[in-house]
């Protein structure tokens, strides 16, 4: 009896401490939680369950097939374009940079040094959509400077339309994509927020912020003129083949708007592709007529999907950024790859996944060139090419 009274008396002692000392840490951590100033004025959104990964979604290691090239001689390329067999693609030190006979050659730079911090990152700029013109001059958008045309022989930059002049009322935060006519006149644009910079990406996505916008500028009237208004962080820009629509992948929301700029449409918007099974991020022409969309996250179905989890839950987004820096949260994003091609009327063809990311991860464009795939990185040392016959 004495035994078993000092066993009950032993537990007792030890669930009494152990409340106490947890008690005494959550307490004063819920305290000093409360207290703590949030970067973000999460919003609650609402998406649908994402949709299953099978069919042609489902999962497979085919993006391991793809080879690195460059590694470690260039870092987070974004965006890729070719003029022939010479590749460009802007860095994440600021630098617009040509790939010619596997050499590499910095042929502009629209900011200037230091760079490498996120500190940095205004001063030395960050080109991100790239494009080629019809006279095979590069069209590139800045997140921080703005939008430029850039003579890859001479390297001479001219600017289209900076950031620091309001439009409508409202300053350009964050360029980040664009797609131009065949006759280079017209050239669509997104603006992610008004409020973020694209060194705040995460807080964007994670605060719903809907002040993204599609633009257009015309190159002979100088003309900037706002077509989208309202977008949860717009992001990848495609103009269809025929040139009338342009389609604007929407990140936060996992989808795809079409706007409709030539034809009985014009001026109106519908949705083309809902509830993607992941983030899409830039979206490029295939060339059996659709579209290859790189999908910089996933939404795992059947699996846990964090952004959903927490698209209903804005407190719980306050908890975690009170606490943790965005590099900090970035560590916990599952580095899952997916390209996945869509037809001409937005039905998936194909996917193409790396699992936990072993070859790359984040992918942020998939550029179709003679029969490869060019995947850019916005945090990749290295262009990966998938060879789309081995696939």
């Amino acid at each position: 009896i004495f035994q078993l009274l000092h066993i009950t008396y032993s537990s007792k002692v030890f669930r009494v401490t152990f409340l106490t000392l947890a008690a005494s840490v959550v307490v004063p951590l819920l305290g000093v939680t409360v207290l703590l100033d949030c970067p973000i004025d999460p919003q609650p959104i609402s998406l649908k369950e994402p949709p299953l990964l099978m069919g042609v979604l489902e999962p497979n290691i085919k993006l391991r097939k793809a080879e690195r090239l460059w590694e470690n001689e260039l870092v987070g390329p974004e965006s890729i374009v070719n003029i022939g067999d010479v590749l460009f693609t802007g860095t994440a030190d600021g630098k617009i940079i040509k790939i010619e006979d596997g050499e590499i050659q910095t042929i502009a730079r629209i900011g200037h040094g230091p760079c490498g911090t996120r500190e940095d990152e205004p001063m030395c700029g960050r080109p991100l959509g790239i494009r080629v013109g019809p006279n095979n001059t590069l069209f590139v958008a800045d997140a921080y400077y703005g939008l430029y045309e850039v003579n890859p022989g001479t390297g001479e930059i001219k600017m289209l339309v900076s950031t620091k002049t309001l439009i409508e009322g409202q300053k350009l935060s964050f360029l980040n994509d664009l797609s131009v006519t065949r006759d280079g006149r017209k050239i669509y644009f997104t603006d992610s927020s008004s409020k973020w910079q694209r060194r705040d990406y995460l807080f964007l996505i994670m605060e719903a912020t809907d002040d993204g916008r599609l633009l257009e500028y015309d190159m002979v009237t100088k003309e900037v003129k706002v077509l989208m208004v309202g977008l949860r962080f717009p992001n990848g820009v495609q103009l269809s083949p025929a040139e009338d629509f342009v389609l604007v992948q929407e990140t936060t929301m996992a989808r795809i708007r079409r706007y409709y700029v030539s034809g009985l449409m014009k001026g109106g918007a519908d949705m083309f592709v809902e509830n993607m099974p992941g983030l899409p991020d830039n979206i490029r022409l295939s060339s059996s007529g659709g579209y290859w969309v790189a999908m910089s996250a996933v939404r795992p179905n059947p699996g846990f999907s964090l952004l959903d989890f927490l698209s209903e839950k804005p407190w719980i987004k306050r908890m975690i950024f009170k606490l943790l820096s965005q590099e900090t949260v970035m560590k916990f994003v599952p580095k899952y790859s997916l390209v996945v091609e869509l037809s001409e009327t937005g039905s998936y063809r194909r996917s193409f996944h790396d699992p936990n990311g072993v070859i790359v991860a984040y992918v942020s464009e998939a550029h179709e060139h003679n029969g490869y795939l060019y995947l850019g990185s916005f945090q990749s040392p290295f262009i990966c090419r998938l060879n789309l016959q081995h696939v």
